[in-house]
């Protein structure tokens, strides 16, 4: 067993010490400790220890004030022996320190005296700006503290004297840094200590879960305890000892408990393993480790994941970090094969930005969790996520010392998973509130004497190198001073102002903003209109189009609210009235104080967060607008949106969006001049441009191809021809169209997409009786199904078996392998004859192009290989190092070399055709002769609504075509001119002209066309279609 280990960290041991007593000075210059907000039960860390106290009592003479609080750890009669007074308020101190930001009502920012002149000129002493420092939480412009933000600036207190340049100075800890950028002051440390202790409780937790009681229910949660020495002691002479003489259960098989990070947060993690009976162990040791049966299960088994380690170049080359930091966008991450499936318990102590990849998705929880249930019971059953930055995008909410654990379950894990349990309490240094604070106030007290200093001899300049760092480091630290934003923060204005207009203040007058603080009305200015403001929820690869429309609207305020700050700052750095946000949208309260101050949501977030967005509209009474189709969670809140006077508008992009506008504007149009709905047929798709499609597929992607993949397993529903047709799932990329005849110059084929039989209910089409047919279809460069289908046939999307190649050319071979049930010798010949006996014969050439292409079969099998070594490719990534589904393998090779270069361009294609007559003639049943047939054709007329548009080099064209109805429909919501109350489509003629008229603006504008369904040599879309399917019926 490891013996008990001093921390790395050097702390003085804490005691009820007497302190020598000197006699009163007369000493003006005052510090003040204040409280830390009553609302934080668990906040018990002061920012001063009581011997810091009487150090600047006794050797810097100056006076210490304490705010009483009897849930600090250190009481006021401590601070009393140590020299300092207790004062209710702190109004005499000017430097004020904390350690959370100040509850708004006990913000001093009156100046006082200076106390850098003789005591006998008080009342004639020139005054000063206090001094506050504190983890203010306003430096990534969090909204819900820039009502503290705003008791710093002049320009929000026109009242303060000398026009505010006398408010105080606000310095931020979180700012406080070296030269080399790194965090001077601060918790690290502590936070992995605690956090360690939380997670092997919520660990021991999730084992009860299993079944199975584990030593770790003995674990001290670290605020039980009153020292951390204590907190040692029992981890390694009772949790310790029981592993050592017992051992941990045999049915969880050895525990694993892995760590992220390099930083203070993973050196506290490890420090506090030290105190149990461990054995480090490499990444490559860790699957011998698991799976032997003979492992000591004595010890517990600790492996340290440096970046190295798990973040690999898509072209295959090694980690560098430089490299890394430079070009993060390079990256993946392989955390989830190669480490997370082993682990017992993970510890996240590692940083996350969001330009950088995640650790791990929910897409690579599902990975993770599969190959963990092939591996025994309790693998990567709990998670400690220490840093909760979003590193784990599993991660759904921060947790409390309350309440410090939950189990997470993504809305993207299969049923036949289990949930995961995780610890994210983010307050986790007060747990271990004695040493935290002894450590920060140690790192502390040379800045605040700097700040001192300042008061004593005012201009003075810095005598040594360290005092001018200091001091350098403090300028870098100061948010605002002398009632202005230092540079670097000014962007904090565009936030401040949304706050201020959220709470109902103007934005133009600080005095009338004070006179209606708390009232929640805006004021009515003279000649001043308010501003209409619109919340965007996301700022993924659709935003830029809807961003630049809406803040074409000099009466419109934009906030852009997204969990990569940065992100959100270069989209509206162009324009004056749009503000960037941080925003966490696991937490509700955040979302709905934003909610709250918007007149208009656009929500832009992947479709299972729209319902809970939604609900928070309908609660403040305001309007949404999102691009996706209307699921049965937002049709649900159909009845409470209508009650609460609000609109839910949805299915306003392209597909579904444009596609609705075009065909309900031209039914319409058509109904109206007396016309008949014969027939009706949509096509639309999402293309590579043509001179970049010379590609295998004919097709590339800009999101994950795993959807593409699995769609082409989708069962799909139709009418033609009088006809109600259905395509299994199994034939869908059999029974495809090969000729959709919508160019002259662009050859399309066509596939049935989903059932397409509910679009007669939407489009007035019903009794479906009426209708000869209803098609709905997607639209792919010829070639696509015929070499899908193969691949499917080879098994490569095959989701139910799990490959483990080697290299990528093994890919193929081994896929085979699983699809016909049979070991396939790894040589040409064997390879070659297994994949002619799935691949039809008039298909394989073309298959074997793309498979050496793609880089999956060895060069040797045909001559179609690349003069190039296929054993290093550039463009492949790297290899699952455990097994995995072909399907997932194949999608992430997919994307790699089918994804777009830059200024590659994107071609959106979308037509519909419907085909009407006068409703003086009887519908002809479709078993009636062709003779008739042909007669009643002469009556009828093909309409063609389309859009056929290209990427430009300032947006895609999928970007265009989403983004910019989205926002064509948010403005007209914001000008009162939807009337529709409730979840709605843009079925409302107000709507869908709407959008229309403002597309062909902006040069995305539907072009129609009519012609006699008679003319010679002239085969519709229903006709061609009408004919494949009788040729398909016969051969397939």
């Amino acid at each position: 067993m490891s013996v008990l280990r001093r921390s790395p960290v050097t702390l003085r041991p804490f005691s009820r010490r007497a302190y020598h007593a000197t006699p009163a000075r007369n000493a003006k210059l005052t510090i003040g400790i204040r409280r830390e907000d009553p609302a934080r039960i668990w906040e018990r860390r002061c920012p001063l220890t009581p011997d810091a106290v009487h150090e600047l009592v006794e050797k810097d003479g100056v006076e210490v004030l304490v705010q009483p609080c009897e849930r600090r750890v250190f009481t006021s009669n401590d601070f009393l022996k140590a020299g300092a007074k207790l004062h209710p308020t702190l109004q005499p101190a000017h430097v004020i320190v904390g350690i959370k930001e100040t509850p708004l009502p006990e913000v001093l920012t009156t100046p006082l005296p200076s106390p850098a002149s003789p005591a006998s000129d008080a009342a004639q002493s020139p005054l000063v700006p206090r001094t506050q420092v504190m983890f203010s939480h306003t430096v990534k412009g969090q909204l819900y503290n820039m009502e503290l933000l705003s008791k710093f600036l002049a320009s929000e207190n026109r009242s303060a004297p000398e026009n505010g340049s006398l408010l105080p100075r606000l310095i931020d800890y979180e700012l406080l840094t070296g030269e080399d950028g790194k965090r001077t002051v601060g918790f690290g440390w502590f936070a992995g200590v605690a956090g360690a202790l939380e997670a092997l409780c919520a660990m021991a937790h999730a084992h009860l879960e299993l079944g199975v009681a584990s030593p770790f229910l003995y674990t001290p949660r670290p605020h039980t305890q009153p020292s951390l020495a204590s907190i040692r002691s029992i981890l390694q002479d009772v949790v310790g000892a029981r592993i050592v003489s017992d051992g941990t259960p045999k049915s969880l098989g050895p525990l694993v408990i892995g760590v992220t990070g390099t930083g203070k947060v993973a050196e506290g993690c490890l420090a506090i393993l030290e105190d149990l009976p461990i054995q480090k162990i490499t990444i490559d040791q860790l699957h011998n480790v698991v799976t032997d049966p003979n492992t000591d299960l004595h010890k517990i088994y600790v492996v340290h994941a440096h970046p190295k380690d798990y973040f690999v170049r898509r072209d295959g080359r090694p980690f560098e970090r430089a490299d890394y930091y430079a070009h993060p966008n390079e990256y993946v991450s392989e955390f989830h094969t190669k480490i997370a499936p082993y682990l017992s318990l993970l510890l996240h102590g590692a940083g996350w930005a969001p330009a950088y990849p995640r650790l791990m998705s929910n897409e690579q929880l599902t990975t993770t969790l599969e190959i963990a249930q092939t591996l025994g019971k309790g693998r990567f059953a709990c998670v400690g996520d220490i840093s909760c930055d979003g590193g784990l995008e599993f991660l759904s909410r921060h947790t409390t010392l309350s309440s410090p654990f939950y189990t997470t379950r993504p809305p993207t894990l299969p049923a036949h998973l289990p949930s995961v349990a995780i610890m994210a309490v983010d307050i986790l240094p007060t747990a271990l509130p004695l040493e935290a604070s002894q450590h920060f106030s140690q790192a502390f007290l040379p800045y605040l004497r700097s700040v001192l200093a300042g008061y004593k001899e005012p201009g003075r300049e810095a005598t040594s190198d360290g005092e001018k760092k200091t001091r350098e480091a403090l300028e870098r630290a100061t948010v605002a001073s002398g009632g202005e934003l230092r540079e670097p923060f000014a962007w904090l204005r565009k936030p401040l102002g949304v706050w201020k207009e959220s709470a109902g203040l103007s934005t133009n007058s600080s005095a009338s903003a004070q006179s209606t603080e708390g009232t929640g009305k805006k004021l009515a200015l003279p000649g001043v209109k308010p501003k209409k403001r619109v919340l965007m929820l996301g700022s993924g690869m659709v935003a830029p189009p809807a961003v630049a429309e809406l803040c074409k609207r000099a009466d419109v305020e934009l906030v852009v609210a997204s969990n990569s700050l940065e992100d959100a700052k270069q989209l509206t750095a162009p324009y004056p009235n749009a503000t960037p946000v941080l925003v966490d949208v696991s937490d509700p309260a955040e979302v709905e104080r934003l909610v709250a101050g918007s007149d208009v949501v656009i929500s832009l977030l992947p479709v299972p967060f729209h319902p809970s967005v939604a609900d928070l509209c309908i609660r403040n009474g305001k309007h949404l607008v999102t691009a996706s189709y209307i699921s049965p969670a937002m049709r649900e809140l159909h009845d409470r949106a209508v009650a609460a006077d609000v609109v839910l508008m949805s299915e306003i992009g392209l597909d579904p969006g444009i596609d609705h506008c075009s065909a309900l504007s031209l039914l319409e149009s058509l109904r109206a001049q007396g016309k008949e709905i014969v027939s009706f047929t949509s096509f639309c798709g999402g293309l590579p441009a043509p001179e970049h499609a010379d590609v295998p597929l004919g097709y590339k992607f800009s999101w994950s191809p795993k959807g593409v993949l699995s769609a082409a397993s989708n069962a799909a529903r139709f009418k033609l021809w009088g006809e109600e047709c259905t395509i299994d799932g199994d034939d869908l990329l059999r029974k495809y169209f090969t000729d959709v005849p919508l160019s002259n110059v662009l050859k399309f084929e066509g596939l049935a997409n989903r059932d397409s039989l509910p679009y007669g209910d939407v489009y007035g089409l019903s009794p479906l009786d009426d209708v000869r047919t209803v098609f709905r279809g997607t639209l792919r460069y010829p070639g696509f199904a015929d070499l899908m289908y193969a691949f499917k046939c080879i098994g490569l999307l095959d989701a139910t078996t799990t490959v483990n190649p080697h290299h990528w050319t093994s890919l193929v071979r081994q896929a085979l392998e699983k699809k016909l049930g049979t070991l396939i010798m790894d040589d040409p010949a064997s390879v070659r004859s297994a994949l002619f006996s799935v691949v039809p014969a008039p298909q394989r050439d073309a298959v074997l192009r793309a498979l050496h292409w793609l880089s999956i079969v060895p060069s040797s099998l045909s001559e179609y290989a690349a003069n190039t070594d296929p054993a290093y490719d550039p463009l492949l990534p790297a290899l699952p190092t455990k097994p995995t589904a072909p399907i997932d393998m194949f999608a992430s090779l997919l994307a790699h070399k089918l994804r777009y270069a830059p200024g590659e361009r994107d071609l959106v294609v979308l037509s519909h055709e419907i085909v009407a007559r006068p409703k003086s003639l009887a519908p002809t049943s479709a078993s009636t002769s062709s003779h008739a047939n042909a007669r009643e054709g002469e009556h009828e007329e093909v309409h063609t609504s389309s859009l056929i548009t290209y990427g430009t080099p300032e947006a895609s064209a999928m970007s265009r075509t989403v983004g910019l109805p989205v926002a064509f429909a948010t403005l007209q919501i914001l000008d009162g001119g939807v009337r529709a109350r409730g979840v709605q489509g843009p079925t409302a003629k107000e709507v869908y002209v709407n959008v229309l008229q403002r597309l062909e603006e902006a040069g995305l504008g539907v072009k129609e066309s009519v012609r006699r369904g008679s003319v010679a040599g002239r085969e519709g879309v229903e006709q061609s279609l009408r004919r494949q399917w009788k040729m398909m019926e016969e051969t397939v």
